[in-house]
């Protein structure tokens, strides 16, 4: 998509989105709407871009238009991908109707094994990409060629995973479309997330970065690390970071209170117990076989 076209669909979104609630959207907002939807898939359009100095900003033209292909849809019959025949006198599942779920064909080198799996439409799944089932990518994600997204894991709305990320069994990335000009959960290159792993609330982990199985890192989520003796916090208008090549583990810290003393309470915590050597690259490498 040419710089022109991307300038022309996005004074062509802002305008649609400006009308007041309760007026009926014009028939050409399908078009934009699909549009919009054929960016995101082939990676022309993202959500959230990487700034020259390493910041990464939501794009929020990009989730207006997301969010006026919901306003724009009506909830009707969809079919799922292994269980989408009608049921009776009804459907499978019913949804907006501008966010079926993606088709993909051989061309596209993305591999979806069987089992219950499904990639909304707006989602973008580069070559080499596995999705192992049950999983789910949904609209306005970016995920990176060579990346495994494992079962039961979620890779939410506008969340931008790298190039050769594995997602665990279970791991949560968050997504987020409101408030518009919040960041998006972001997974840089490299990054191994361990299984049960939560991310949310925009948390950008940096590349070749480890989370042990279980961590869970929201903005209001310190990071103790133990090899610097810092503590990494989100900042006012900046996500929480976990440093490149750090390794995050769950901990505790204990509540400085004298009734919590008494009854023995600590907090969670995630704690930087290392930085990636050759002993974390071997335990962590993914077998390329596999893929």
């Amino acid at each position: 998509m040419s710089v022109a076209s991307q300038e022309e669909l996005q004074r062509q979104i802002e305008e649609l989105a400006a009308t007041p609630p309760g007026v009926q959207l014009p028939e050409t907002t399908a078009e934009v709407v699909e549009d919009l939807l054929d960016g995101l898939e082939t990676g022309a359009l993202r959500a959230a871009t990487k700034a020259d100095d390493g910041t990464w900003m939501a794009v929020p033209w990009v989730k207006r238009g997301i969010l006026l292909a919901f306003r724009y849809g009506v909830v009707a019959p969809t079919a799922g991908t292994e269980g989408g025949a009608p049921v009776g006198d009804g459907a499978a599942f019913y949804d907006k109707h501008t966010l079926p779920l993606r088709r993909f064909q051989a061309s596209d080198g993305v591999r979806i094994v069987p089992g219950g799996s499904a990639v909304r439409r707006g989602a973008h799944l580069a070559r080499g990409v596995v999705c192992m089932p049950p999983m789910y990518v949904n609209v306005g994600a970016y995920v990176g060629s060579g990346t495994m997204i494992d079962s039961h894991a979620l890779v939410g709305s506008c969340a931008q995973v790298g190039e050769r990320v594995h997602v665990s069994a279970a791991a949560q990335l968050g997504g987020v479309l409101e408030p518009i000009n919040a960041s998006p959960v972001v997974i840089e290159d490299d990054v191994v997330i361990g299984g049960n792993v939560g991310v949310y609330e925009g948390t950008v982990v940096r590349r070749r970065a480890v989370l042990g199985a279980g961590v869970v890192l929201t903005r209001g989520t310190p990071v103790f690390d133990l090899v610097n003796e810092t503590v990494h916090r989100a900042k006012q208008g900046a996500p929480l970071e976990i440093p490149e090549d750090a390794v995050v583990v769950g901990g505790s810290r204990a509540v400085s209170s004298a009734w919590a003393r008494e009854q023995g309470l600590q907090l969670y915590t995630p704690v930087i117990v290392k930085y990636r050597d050759e002993k974390t690259d071997l335990a962590t490498a993914l077998e390329g076989w596999l893929r």
